[in-house]
């Protein structure tokens, strides 16, 4: 017994060295092996692997001389910040990473543990596709993950990181879970690379510039997180994964920072100018909100227009959705709305509370957006808001005009508590565009017409955008001094914390996707 015992741990040995040939190449692009990935990933000496004798039974093409252990991914789990998750990660020294039957079995038992053992679920993405020499197996392998992605969706969180190519259906998965990382120069996502692309289109591109991190963290969205070097990536996904539960059953884990839930955010007097038409920069309002001014952003670099952040307060975590009028006045356009409304499903399918602070324009409009499908696109949000039912609170910092308003989680759409400044404005439109619609005909018939608008302007304003006509039919809970807008948001989420919704049953809903 004591003879096979050591013939095993050899054969595993073996698996860990005798690549160093490999391992040098994958240094020198700048990139870690397999075990150093999973090293950072998980506590110190917490992972355990599975199959990590497995080999494919594939013939043919040389496969027959070529079967080395793990077949190309490394399966198993470990601990991070002591919480249980599971994780598989390729390993380009061995087929370039390219999934074939066996690879693809033991991702799908990873994932299928990983589901019924409700822990979130990490895949650490170096492979360059189906290995072509087992043909439609490997094809069907990739089906296979993509079922479980789908059913694990909503129910156990999924990061994707990429840390190398990726191409074809390795793309497809990443694009399947919640959140993709990405590493700056290393790593690419394209269903069809640069060559493909030249000798259909003629267009000559690079692999960063046909799906590399900035793009796809900038232009697609398809990237969440983008950094400069793999350390900072993956200790990014710890923190991410210490802020998420572990599946939907559970709330996000508390950690209370020490920061008090009733201290003023005195700043935020200056911060907002009276003046609707001046820009300010909302993440400063987060920071003054937020414990300890901390806050993750989500898509920081794409669709601007629409802030979405993972935040604590008072410890608990809330996930927050803001305009940010720094950059196009804080508008709603085909972008933000699809971003938001990803961020709104997520923090709903995972029991995080969701916060909304308004200051929003209108949708923006255009030619482009309308065919490209504005419409389309903010019914995203709006369903996604209508359809979510952790608590959820909404603060109306300054303008809230016409249909965005309504989408931005106003009360006539299900919020629970709505708040406002002294500084709100809400309306159906701005008041020089509303005056010159309502009142057109008077401002042609006068002698003065510039004087005539300026006073029927001064007028609807007074009658129907003053701080206190929406607290007035209650549709603001009330008007708060904005120093007070962070006990506000803890006493609320406090009160909510119980909250019990349900939906009508149904199969599943049909959202305008």
């Amino acid at each position: 017994m004591q003879d096979r015992i050591t013939e095993l741990r050899s054969l595993k040995d073996d698996v860990l060295s005798g690549q160093e040939r490999a391992t040098a190449a994958q240094h020198s692009k700048g990139k870690l092996t397999v075990r150093e990935r999973l090293d950072l990933l998980f506590d110190e000496g917490s992972f355990t692997e599975i199959e990590g004798l497995r080999r494919h039974r594939a013939t043919g093409f040389g496969l027959e001389a070529r079967k080395p252990h793990t077949d190309g991914v490394v399966t198993g789990w470990g601990t991070v910040h002591g919480r249980r998750v599971f994780a598989y990660a390729h390993d380009f020294r061995i087929f370039g990473g390219a999934l074939g039957e066996a690879h693809a079995q033991k991702i799908h038992k990873l994932m299928d543990l990983a589901i019924a053992a409700g822990a979130p679920l990490v895949s650490l993405n170096d492979g360059a596709g189906a290995r072509i020499q087992e043909g439609v197996s490997a094809l069907a392998g990739y089906g296979g993950i993509f079922q479980r992605n789908t059913r694990a969706s909503g129910v156990i969180p999924q990061i994707s990181v990429m840390l190398g190519p990726c191409a074809g259906g390795a793309a497809y998965s990443p694009a399947l879970t919640d959140f993709v990382f990405m590493v700056r120069e290393t790593s690419q996502m394209f269903i069809t690379g640069p060559d493909v692309v030249q000798a259909v289109t003629g267009e000559k591109v690079t692999q960063n510039g046909l799906g590399g991190a900035d793009v796809h963290a900038e232009l697609s969205g398809v990237a969440h997180f983008a950094y400069d070097d793999e350390r900072t990536c993956l200790e990014e996904v710890r923190y991410l994964l210490s802020l998420l539960p572990a599946n939907n059953r559970e709330a996000p884990p508390a950690a209370p920072g020490g920061d008090p839930a009733d201290r003023r955010c005195e700043a935020l007097l200056d911060l907002v100018p009276v003046d609707g038409n001046r820009p300010y920069d909302m993440r400063k309002v987060i920071e003054e909100i937020a414990d300890n001014g901390e806050y993750l952003e989500v898509h920081e670099r794409w669709a601007t227009s629409v802030i979405c952040a993972l935040t604590r307060l008072d410890g608990r975590l809330a996930g927050v959705v803001a305009n940010q009028p720094q950059s196009f006045a804080g508008v709603l356009d085909i972008h933000s709305s699809e971003k938001a409304a990803r961020f709104v499903q997520m923090c709903d399918a995972f029991n995080i509370p969701i916060v909304t602070l308004v200051d929003v324009p209108g949708f923006l409009p255009g030619v482009d957006q309308e065919h490209h499908g504005i419409i389309r696109h903010g019914a995203k949000l709006l369903y996604a808001y209508c359809n979510a039912t952790v608590p959820r609170v909404q603060v109306i910092l300054r303008k809230a005009y016409g249909g965005a308003y309504i989408v931005m989680d106003s009360r006539s759409i299900g919020a629970d508590l709505s708040y406002a400044w002294p500084t709100n404005e809400i309306a159906v439109m701005g008041a020089e565009g509303a005056a010159n619609v309502v009142f057109r005909r008077e401002i042609a018939a006068s002698d003065t017409p510039e004087a005539t608008r300026a006073q029927l302007v001064k007028e609807y304003t007074a009658e129907l955008m003053h701080p206190y006509y929406a607290a007035e039919r209650g549709l603001v809970d009330d008007v708060i001094d904005p120093a007070d807008t962070r006990r506000v948001l803890i006493d609320a989420l406090d009160m909510l914390a119980a909250k019990h919704a349900l939906l009508p049953a149904r199969k599943h809903g049909n959202p305008p996707l």
